[in-house]
């Protein structure tokens, strides 16, 4: 039976409800640097946020932070434990230079082991367990080292079964990345297309849905309006994918660069302002829980 790894353990389906598949707690983009923050700092400024997360109905959150983001197993452990909810890590790379060196380091049989060691074991010595695998690559297409990553993804999938969800800004882009995972012997129904919402033209997301890839827009509540967001959830739903769409918003976090973290986004624009016009839009809430339920959860269990 399929089970969500998060920091509280497995957890299966019928123990879940609400579940946001694309959200930050502690990360430093601009460099990647944690600057030996604690988790008792991170706690103490997150947990009154996470909690008015849980009393809006989420029972789990998914972390995309990874390599190169200052990602800390710890602090999502520590805080998970604190507000019990349970957080889905990743393991992977995100940007560079880590990308580029790690693949030039290790090579694709020595990053595949060290997502596997992650995915079945634990991250950094933490006892956390990364629950699927985070990368990204270029806007204007792939890379040869971004390739390299992909195949070691792939065949880290296909040893665990996690999903891989890719950063991914342009359509044709997260096309060439299910070319070359179909290559490596993986499966279009284990990748998520990351920041769906970035592509203007609607019928690459069907071409994409069509595949058997999750698309995801995952700036609900910015980037674009609500009302582009529904009208592309309605055409979906007309088109019979609905069951490929995942929706969360990429808020947060606790930025250690910044004077107490930064300015916090909370994770409760969809579900205090987003549900309710879907439900005026006249979404059925059989849909709704599809969407907000059973498809993250089918997402990211293995």
């Amino acid at each position: 039976m399929a089970e969500l790894i998060t920091t509280l353990g497995p957890k299966r389906e019928d123990e879940l409800d609400m579940i946001l598949p694309h959200e930050h707690i502690f990360a430093n983009f601009p460099t990647g640097d944690d600057l030996n923050c604690t988790p008792e700092v991170v706690v103490g400024a997150l947990l009154p946020e996470v909690a008015k997360t849980k009393a809006a109905g989420v029972t789990a959150l998914v972390d995309a932070t990874a390599v190169g983001g200052a990602r800390r197993a710890d602090i999502l452990l520590a805080l998970s434990l604190a507000a019990q909810l349970p957080i889905v890590p990743a393991t992977g790379i995100f940007k560079e230079p880590w990308k580029a060196d790690r693949v030039k380091t290790f090579g694709q049989e020595g990053l595949a082991n060290w997502m596997i060691g992650e995915l079945n074991f634990q991250i950094d010595n933490t006892g956390v367990r990364a629950g699927w695998i985070k990368l990204s690559v270029a806007d204007d297409g792939l890379m040869d080292h971004e390739t390299f990553l992909l195949r070691a993804a792939a065949q880290a999938g296909r040893a665990t079964q996690a999903t891989i969800g890719v950063h991914t800004v342009k359509g044709r882009v997260a096309h060439d990345q299910l070319d070359v995972i179909e290559q490596a012997g993986y499966t279009p129904e284990r990748f998520i297309w990351i920041h769906t919402q970035m592509e203007d033209d609607f019928n690459i997301h069907l071409e994409i849905a069509r595949r058997g890839a999750w698309i995801e827009y995952d700036a609900i509540g910015d980037f674009r309006t609500d009302e582009e967001y529904i009208n592309w959830i309605c055409r979906l739903i007309d088109a019979g994918f609905h069951d490929h769409l995942l929706l969360s918003q990429d808020r947060g976090w606790y930025d250690p660069s910044q004077i107490g973290g930064g300015v916090f986004k909370p994770y409760t624009y969809i579900s205090d302002v987003f549900l309710p016009k879907l439900r005026t839009a006249g979404i059925d809430e059989a849909i709704i829980r599809q969407i907000t339920h059973t498809n993250p959860f089918r997402a990211y269990a293995r």
